[in-house]
C-alpha cells in the first residue's frame, strides 16, 4: 500500500491499528475502506508531509485526536489519542507494539492492551466496540499484560470490570483467561466503593463513552461531565493488589 511505503520510507513512526490489527491478534477479518495508523501527535504533521508527496490529501478532522488522508474512495485514519482524550499514543505504545506484516509490509501493529483501552470506552447508539473487546480477550487472553491493563484505565478501572463481566457471560468455557486475582480485586474495589456511599459531585462521566447519548443529562439535568484528558499518574488506589505468591 502507497500510505504505508510513504511513511515507512520518510521514516514516521506508526503503528496499524483498526481492522488489520484486529485480525492480526484474532484472525477475524472484515472488510474495510480505511486503514487505521497510531502515532504521537507530534509525529502528525511529518505523516503529513510523507503522504502528501505521496499524493494523498490530508486534514486535520479533529484537533482533539484524529487526522485524515485521501485517495479517491479510500481514506486513511491518523489516530494520536482516544476521542475522549484519555488514551494519547505516546512512547509506550511502541515500547509494547507487535511486528507484522501488513500489506505486504513489515510494521508495527498497536499493542492488544491498549486496542482494549480504547476500545472499551466506544458506547456510541451507532457502534459499540464491547464484541471487539471480548475477541481480543478470547484470543490474546493468556498472552495480555493484565496489569498494565488494569493500570491504564486507572480511575476508570469500572470500565473494565464491566467488559471482564461481559465477557465471562459470552465465553464461559474460557473465564480462566482473565486472571483470578484481577477479578477479585476488581470485586474488592466495589465492595469498598460500594461501602464507601455515592461521590460527592453530581457527576456524570457518560461523556467518556459517548459523545451524544448523555448530552440531556448536563443539559437538562445539570449534571457535571467528567474531565477528559489522559491519566498521568495512577492513583495508588488504582494499583492492583496481587496476592503473595
Amino acid at each position: 500500500m502507497r500510505a504505508l511505503e510513504s511513511l515507512l520510507s520518510a521514516g514516521v513512526p506508526f503503528m496499524v491499528g483498526g481492522a488489520y490489527a484486529f485480525f492480526a491478534y484474532t484472525g477475524l477479518f472484515r472488510d474495510t475502506k480505511d486503514l487505521d495508523l497510531m502515532l504521537t501527535e507530534r509525529d502528525l504533521p511529518a505523516a503529513f508531509r510523507a503522504l502528501e508527496r505521496a499524493g494523498f490529501t490530508t486534514e486535520l478532522f479533529d484537533p482533539r485526536w484524529i487526522g485524515k488522508a485521501y485517495a479517491g474512495a479510500r481514506y486513511i485514519d491518523l489516530i494520536f489519542s482516544s476521542g475522549n482524550g484519555l488514551a494519547a499514543v505516546d512512547g509506550s505504545w511502541f515500547e509494547h507494539a507487535r511486528p507484522a506484516t501488513i500489506l505486504g509490509h513489515a510494521c508495527l501493529i498497536a499493542p492488544a492492551e491498549e486496542i482494549i483501552f480504547t476500545k472499551a470506552f466506544v458506547d456510541e447508539r451507532e457502534r459499540y466496540d464491547g464484541a471487539d473487546v471480548n475477541h481480543l480477550i478470547y484470543t490474546c487472553g493468556d498472552e495480555l499484560s493484565w496489569e498494565r491493563l488494569l493500570c491504564r484505565f486507572g480511575p476508570h478501572w469500572e470500565v473494565l470490570f464491566a467488559h471482564l463481566t461481559l465477557y465471562r457471560f459470552v465465553y464461559p468455557g474460557a473465564r480462566s483467561r482473565v486472571p483470578a486475582w484481577l477479578m477479585e480485586e476488581l470485586c474488592r474495589r466495589t465492595v469498598e466503593q460500594t461501602r464507601a456511599g455515592d461521590e460527592p459531585q453530581r457527576v456524570c462521566r457518560g461523556n467518556l463513552i459517548s459523545r451524544q447519548q448523555y448530552s440531556l443529562d448536563y443539559e437538562k439535568l445539570g449534571l457535571l461531565a467528567a474531565p477528559c484528558g489522559p491519566q498521568v499518574e495512577v492513583e495508588a488506589a488504582a494499583r492492583p493488589r496481587r496476592p503473595a505468591s
